[in-house]
């Protein structure tokens, strides 16, 4: 177990803070979580203590709106996902994680400006109505960041983001699919030795202030309206996206 040093404890308390507010539907904030806890461990445990953390947060997500998501989308951005996650797992070794994480944060902060200058009424903001094999491109993309660093909201959120489903949806849709690619990890990060029993141990401990906060969460995001919501989303991305980056630097 890991959380007999006070750094480390705050780093996973932070950090289950982070994803719990991710998972209850301000997708993206997650990304952070890989980067704080890497500041107190080595990378394969800080990624192997975060996946039982996101999978037991998963379920409440998806029982949360199990009746409110885009099974389009999902069917488009999965097979792209799987395939992004093979590759990430082929590559795990030769994969240079800054600069992937550079590259999204700064891709994630553009795109975020850019929508919410978009949506000040610069232009229409029409809802995007991009064609689905768009969708499997971004999936790939979700998959690969989602293996190599947990960090596959920002692909998703460019793509599904400007379509303004209504924000349940969003979320919905959102917890399927990470749901379903955090459980397909699971075989990489056993074959990487990742999962050791320390590693399950620290996140054991650290599901039941996961699930807390997931929960909390989850009912305020859908007391809020849906421009409140979107609005919320893009200045997250921005922040996000900014934050990878100055990480980095």
């Amino acid at each position: 177990m890991y959380l007999d040093d006070p750094w480390k404890l705050a780093a996973c308390i932070a950090v289950v803070l982070v994803i719990g507010v991710s998972k209850g539907g301000f997708a993206g904030l997650g990304a952070l979580a890989t980067p704080i806890m890497a500041l107190a461990f080595p990378p394969m445990i800080a990624v192997g203590i975060i996946l039982p953390v996101l999978i037991s947060q998963d379920i409440l997500s998806v029982w949360s709106f199990r009746r409110e998501w885009d099974r389009w989308i999902i069917a488009w951005m999965l097979p792209g996902a799987i395939a992004g996650i093979a590759v990430g797992w082929l590559f795990a070794s030769r994969v240079d994680e800054r600069i992937f994480t550079v590259a999204l944060g700064a891709v994630t902060f553009v795109f975020a400006l850019y929508r919410l200058w978009v949506d000040s009424g610069h232009k229409v903001a029409a809802p995007s109505t991009s064609p689905g094999w768009v969708g499997a491109l971004f999936g790939f993309g979700t998959g690969l960041t989602s293996q190599v660093a947990h960090a596959g909201a920002p692909p998703f959120q460019m793509w599904v983001t400007p379509r303004k489903l209504p924000h349940n949806v969003y979320v919905g849709t959102n917890a399927v699919l990470f749901a379903v690619i955090n459980w397909l990890k699971v075989p990489a990060y056993l074959s990487m030795g990742a999962l050791t029993r320390p590693v399950l141990e620290t996140a054991a401990l650290l599901i039941p202030l996961a699930l807390i906060v997931t929960f909390l969460t989850l009912r305020y995001v859908r007391r809020l309206a849906s421009g409140s919501f979107y609005t919320a989303v893009y200045w997250l991305m921005a922040l996000l996206g900014a934050a990878l980056v100055i990480r980095q630097i």
